[in-house]
């Protein structure tokens, strides 16, 4: 639950308050492991890299030298906010930008990766969102996720259903039964590597512990 609620109205999206409790939560959720799951989720990625939904910019120390810059994008301007106050110490050079995840900012076929990292789960329409990440890979790019997802027990599931009737109102469009692994797959790109694991820095989490991370490639014909 990373991000600001992309709801795919031209010119971006306002959730203060959403900004506000997130900027108070995050930290807590960083040192209890959240911080170990971004580096994972990064490790060895190298070049020209885009991140989608780039939120208050947490991601943005965990990029290793081998990255040539970072475009990020985040259409909340509040958490754009920061995401900027963010990127000025860190050891890459990043370009914070507004957008939205239904028409990225960029040309085809330009970036090495991109990066989706705790926003497939709040976009409007994922297979929107996916295909643009496609569109501006490089063939034989990566796709590098971190998300919550629909758990694979068939209770935590059932609960995931029940409180996406609410959860989105107060989460700013975030939803917790989301099948986003099968959204990718079905989205043309080709998982080479997967981690699921249980991640609950709080009680409230629970509908949104089950967690992915992993890479997926563009193919070389698409």
């Amino acid at each position: 639950m990373d991000k600001s609620g992309r709801n795919g109205r031209k010119g971006g999206v306002s959730h203060p308050v959403f900004a506000y409790m997130y900027s108070r939560f995050a930290p807590g959720a960083e040192r209890l492991g959240a911080a170990h799951h971004r580096d994972e989720l990064l490790s060895g990625i190298s070049g020209r890299v885009l991140e989608v939904g780039a939120g208050s910019g947490l991601n943005f120390r965990h990029y290793g030298d081998a990255v040539t810059g970072v475009l990020a994008v985040e259409p909340e301007p509040h958490m754009r906010a920061m995401a900027i106050r963010a990127s000025i110490d860190v050891p890459v050079k990043v370009l914070v930008v507004g957008g939205m995840d239904s028409r990225l900012p960029v040309a085809d076929a330009v970036f090495d990766a991109v990066v989706a990292s705790l926003m497939l789960c709040s976009v409007p329409d994922q297979r929107v969102a996916l295909a643009e990440m496609y569109r501006v890979l490089k063939p034989g790019g990566e796709l590098r996720f971190y998300e919550h997802v629909q758990a694979q027990e068939r209770v935590l599931a059932s609960i995931q259903r029940a409180v996406d009737t609410f959860w989105p109102y107060f989460g700013a469009g975030c939803h917790t039964s989301r099948d986003t692994l099968r959204a990718i797959e079905e989205s043309g790109f080709e998982v080479t590597s997967l981690h699921r694991f249980r991640f609950q820095p709080c009680l409230m989490c629970a509908p949104v512990s089950p967690h992915i991370t992993g890479v997926a490639l563009k193919r070389l014909s698409g």
